[in-house]
């Protein structure tokens, strides 16, 4: 059984993610492909036992959620093939360029994949995507005082050619969540991170500016 903490009033614990390397005994990439990668390693245990971990290598991504002044939240639609499913998603994209500034890159998202910009960013919540097997790491914005964006449309392509647009309540994407309708990691972690901070002291004023330090996938501001 694991170590457990004890906490009386639920603050000041201290808990947080800290970064941590165990050995790598030997290290291969089996799979190259355009944007991602897997990676084998032999990990050596605290109890110096070694053991084989494959994960996918990623670039990290970022996600918009994008809310107009009547709090509905921009969303999309898109076949997502590795699921067969059509999922309701926040404008995202792969962090392309190493070192990439996240914040251009999500104003860049918002852009083409719903032609809309923002006047007032945060960041909203960052969270690895899945640990135990892929070292992706996400950043989601929000973005506000939105204006539809100047000039001709991006051309869409791919899974993007069929995408579906629409604004919806905060409030019913909450409700969807937890009815176990939506399941897109970034459009779930994005709602219900945006419905919490609505209800904390503050708000989303409390929320770190837009170009607050991502340990997990370091940039130049």
């Amino acid at each position: 059984m694991g170590m457990t903490m004890d906490n009386d009033n639920g603050i000041g614990t201290g808990i947080a993610d800290t970064p941590e390397s165990w050995e790598v005994v030997a290290s291969r990439t089996p799979f190259q492909g355009a944007k991602t990668a897997v990676r084998s390693e032999q990990v050596r245990m605290p109890d110096r036992a070694v053991v084989r971990r494959d994960y996918q290598v990623h670039p990290g991504s970022v996600c918009v959620l994008a809310v107009d002044e009547e709090q509905r939240v921009l969303i999309l639609r898109q076949y997502r093939h590795p699921v067969r499913h059509k999922l309701w998603e926040l404008p995202a994209g792969l962090l392309d360029v190493p070192g990439e500034n996240p914040l251009r890159a999500a104003q860049r998202e918002l852009y083409e994949e719903a032609h809309v910009e923002a006047r007032d960013w945060r960041v909203l919540v960052d969270f690895f995507s899945s640990p135990g097997g892929s070292d992706e790491a996400i950043r989601i914005f929000l973005a506000r005082d939105l204006a539809q964006a100047e000039g001709e449309r991006f051309e869409v392509s791919e899974e993007e050619a069929d995408m579906e647009l629409a604004r919806v309540p905060l409030e019913e994407l909450v409700d969807r969540v937890l009815a176990g309708e939506l399941g897109n990691p970034g459009l779930v972690n994005g709602v219900l991170a945006l419905s919490a901070a609505l209800a904390r002291d503050g708000g989303t004023d409390a929320l770190r500016p837009a170009l607050a330090p991502w340990p997990a996938r370091p940039f130049e501001a």
